[in-house]
């Protein structure tokens, strides 16, 4: 029996300072608001989502937006 479902939901989770990386987040992307960049621990899911929605990209992709921004740490 072959496995059906590729297992494609990895752990996210916020590294380094969130207020720094979303204020970055809203100058590469003015249509996020403070709203859709609202961060409570636990509950990094629900930020993804609404990133993709507002991004109209993947979660692998809104994924390595974020990763971008705490590596740009400036």
């Amino acid at each position: 029996m072959e496995p059906t479902q590729k297992r494609t939901t990895e752990t996210f989770k916020i590294s380094g300072n969130w207020s720094a990386q979303s204020k970055q987040l809203k100058e590469k992307y003015p249509q996020l608001t403070d709203s859709d960049l609202k961060f409570e621990p636990g509950k990094e899911e629900e930020l993804l989502t609404r990133l993709q929605s507002r991004l109209h990209k993947n979660r692998q992709e809104v994924i390595a937006v974020i990763g971008h921004t705490q590596l740009e740490r400036v």
